[in-house]
């Protein structure tokens, strides 16, 4: 059964062809939503919100484009919402805030690679303009017309979004690779190997 076979089926209420569309998109969409988000618990959450409002919107649903295309749809806006709300929240000075971590309490993950830390870390320093249309291209695979018809917005502005997030996140891979090197030097040259 196809995409429109089973989303004309949740329009009808049918709770077995949703679950068949959780199942297929519930991945990808986490995965998706915790490369633009950052952060694990916070991208299940807006997977989950996606996904009741696909059910609850189902009659919106036009099958006019790739199914996909509007479950992405739905996954980018919620993650630019949160996005915008996290930069409207309170600031604290830092005066207020009690100091309880002792020096060296952080320990890097055997799992977090540096290369991964620098690779989410630049993404997370581009913004949500061109951070989206990465993310679908190079990490979700879609085409530049699929992520036109996602985000709403020309092709054109889609290649330059692409390309000019690619040009950031390089430069920010290059600074973070030869701070690396020149901490590593700094490291040798201060137990006398250099």
């Amino acid at each position: 059964m196809d995409e429109q076979e089973l989303m004309s089926r949740v329009k009808e209420g049918d709770e077995a062809a949703f679950a068949r569309i959780v199942s297929l998109y519930k991945d990808r969409i986490v995965n998706f939503l915790y490369q633009m988000t950052g952060d694990y618990e916070k991208a299940v959450d807006l997977s989950q919100e996606t996904f009741m409002r696909v059910y609850f919107k189902a009659d919106k649903y036009k099958p006019v484009a790739a199914f996909s295309s509007w479950v992405y749809t739905i996954a980018s806006n919620l993650a630019k919402t949160d996005f915008k709300r996290r930069n409207r929240s309170v600031t604290i000075p830092l005066d207020d805030v009690q100091n309880d971590l002792k020096a060296g309490s952080f320990s890097e993950g055997a799992a977090d690679s540096g290369l991964a830390r620098n690779l989410r870390q630049a993404l997370d320093n581009l913004s949500p303009r061109y951070r989206l249309p990465v993310i679908l291209k190079d990490v979700e695979g879609y085409s530049q017309e699929e992520i036109a018809a996602i985000i709403k917005k020309p092709v054109g502005t889609v290649k330059a979004r692409i390309s000019r997030g690619r040009h950031m996140l390089k430069k920010y891979l290059e600074k973070a690779v030869s701070g690396n090197e020149a901490l590593a030097l700094a490291k040798e040259y201060e137990n006398g190997r250099a």
